[in-house]
């Protein structure tokens, strides 16, 4: 069965930024990451390249931002008063909050604290790279109704939720 819109996909993967040696992500060595295609959970960029890929297909594939997590604009990464944080017990580099902006929350990570400043980032952390795939598919089949219903892959093709959905369903 080819991948295409509505099938389950497990996979194992291996991210690294373009041109680098050092693993950013993967599954090889745990368990392959499932998902229903065709629903968003990917990146735009490496759901388009696993189209029509079949159980057993290993592949490779360049990402670029714009089809990944998105340019990296400075204008989401400010400069700020410590005492901005005073409400805070305590803060550390790469640590996420929430902030409140003019359009609306937002997730920001702490990169740098000196002096009396800290730098907030609202990027994505991998906003502005190009990555470099590696995947293997592992298996493809078709969503069950109830899968599709839920919206998330279910361990097993059969129910995983109880009679009052409550065992693995929101």
């Amino acid at each position: 069965m080819k991948i295409a819109a509505n099938t389950v996909v497990a996979m194992h993967y291996e991210v690294k930024k373009q041109g680098e040696n050092e693993v950013i992500d993967s599954s090889k060595g745990g368990e392959p990451l499932s998902f229903i295609y065709g629903k968003g959970f990917l990146i735009p960029g490496l759901e388009q390249a696993m189209q029509d890929k079949e159980a057993g297909d290993s592949f490779s594939a360049v990402i670029d931002p714009s089809s990944a997590y998105g340019e990296y604009h400075e204008a989401l990464s400010q400069r700020l008063p410590i005492d901005v944080f005073d409400h805070i017990d305590e803060i550390h580099e790469g640590m996420t909050l929430r902030a409140d902006t003019d359009q609306g929350q937002q997730s920001v990570i702490i990169t740098k604290i000196e002096d009396d400043f800290v730098t907030v980032d609202g990027n994505h952390p991998l906003a502005g790279l190009t990555l470099e795939f590696d995947v293997n598919v592992v298996s493809v089949r078709e969503a069950t109704e109830e899968e599709l219903a839920h919206g998330h892959v279910h361990e097993k093709a059969s129910s995983c939720c109880g009679d009052d959905k409550s065992d693995c369903c929101d």
